[in-house]
């Protein structure tokens, strides 16, 4: 049987095989991870669909192909049927591989773009691993768009160490150079008073703990104020393309999480202006285990509108994160700290009081709009935080 690159999501159209798992000769059994891939979204394991004997593997580690190429040949077991994957993946199909001259393997995405362009590929210049040519390659030898500059060799002395960056941390690093190169980075902050939601976690964390089994922490009430502000200003719920703005009327909220210090995803919670605090709480929590567990799809990784990163867990002041393309804005969360407040007090006389406190800080884009309604937003959300009786949320 015949063992093809699956397709790992809607949007995804190829993927790298980072290790196999096993060898030639080895036996199998049905759902027993077989290899990993990793696409620009995310890694996964994949596992067997027919128990028997690996008798070839085609695509060694490190090569990129696309979906439904060959690259392995399982000789089934005496009375073994195929058997669809525990992974929700759909049963991958063989199809022919697509090339633009012989002998060069391409994906959908750069053909598409060589033919826009009008580009002669035997003049394109293939920097891709095996010599592949990627969309960057196509786009520098675009008559009239100009090569990027050749940055300059690091010395290597003696007792340095040479790492090469993996399929994650590579793609990771062109999508954040492509984002600062196509927004406009504009940063706002405002500095959150959390004694609200604090009362209610210290009213309701026992039980939440007991009910869920993880505790309440502040990220789930920071999600559902961006999700409430979000109606009153659409327009940071939004995506750019070329000359348009498109207003998303639903927000899937991209929580981004780091996959210990190796690359970050971001999973998007669905509908998110929609559902209450206690069910954002769990989809957060899922999604981010899922994710650092390799058991996370690429759907689920694909059309989020908003994003929010949190580095409060590492103790941060202010985080300026760079903008996750097509949208126009990601907000950080930092660390949350006892501090001295001014209040008023009863007698309407101001007062010092010891409240846990934040700074939330948005990276916006300017073309999507102006500083005036991004610090609207921003006063939203605090405002949302700041006052809202949180306790109903978790009755």
């Amino acid at each position: 049987m015949d063992i093809t690159m699956p397709q790992l999501g809607e949007t995804v159209t190829e993927a790298t095989v980072t290790r196999w798992l096993k060898g030639v000769g080895d036996t199998i059994t049905v759902d027993e991870p077989l290899f990993e891939v990793t696409t620009d979204k995310v890694d996964a394991e994949v596992p067997a669909t027919v128990a028997g004997r690996i008798t070839e593997i085609l695509v060694p580690e490190g090569e990129t192909v696309a979906v439904g190429v060959r690259l392995a040949v399982i000789e089934a077991a005496a009375g073994a049927a195929a058997e669809e994957p525990a992974t929700p993946v759909a049963r991958p199909v063989t199809v022919p591989e697509e090339v633009v001259r012989p002998g060069l393997v391409t994906s959908p995405v750069v053909r598409r773009l060589i033919t826009e362009r009008g580009v002669d590929p035997a003049t394109i210049v293939g920097t891709g691993e095996g010599g592949r040519i990627t969309r960057r390659d196509v786009l520098a030898a675009t008559p009239g768009v100009q090569r990027p500059a050749t940055a300059p060799t690091p010395r290597v002395e003696r007792g340095d160490e040479v790492i090469p960056m993996s399929t994650i941390r590579r793609r990771t690093a062109e999508h954040m150079v492509r984002s600062k190169a196509t927004s406009a980075h504009v940063y706002t902050s405002v500095e959150v008073d959390f004694e609200h939601v604090e009362r209610t976690r210290r009213a309701h964390g026992e039980a939440f703990r007991e009910q869920e089994g993880f505790g309440l922490t502040y990220l789930p009430f920071i999600v559902r104020a961006v999700a409430d502000a979000t109606h009153e200003y659409p327009g940071v719920n939004a995506s750019i393309d070329g000359d348009a703005i498109t207003v998303h009327h639903a927000l899937h909220l991209g929580i981004a999480v780091d996959l210990d210090f190796a690359g970050l995803v971001a999973p998007v919670v669905r509908d998110a202006d929609g559902k209450r605090l206690r069910l954002l709480a769990r989809e957060i929590r899922d999604l981010a285990s899922r994710a650092r567990t390799k058991r996370i799809t690429p759907d689920e990784l694909a059309g989020g509108t908003f994003t929010i990163t949190n580095m409060g867990p590492f103790d941060t002041h202010m985080t300026l994160p760079i903008i996750n393309q097509p949208q126009v804005a990601i907000l950080a969360t930092d660390a949350i700290r006892k501090r001295p407040v001014v209040v008023q007090g009863p007698d309407g006389d101001d007062a010092i009081a010891i409240h846990p406190v934040g700074i939330l800080a948005l990276t916006w884009d300017h073309r999507a709009f102006d500083g005036a309604y991004a610090a609207s937003f921003l006063h939203a959300v605090r405002t949302n935080l700041e006052t809202r009786d949180w306790d109903p949320e978790l009755a």
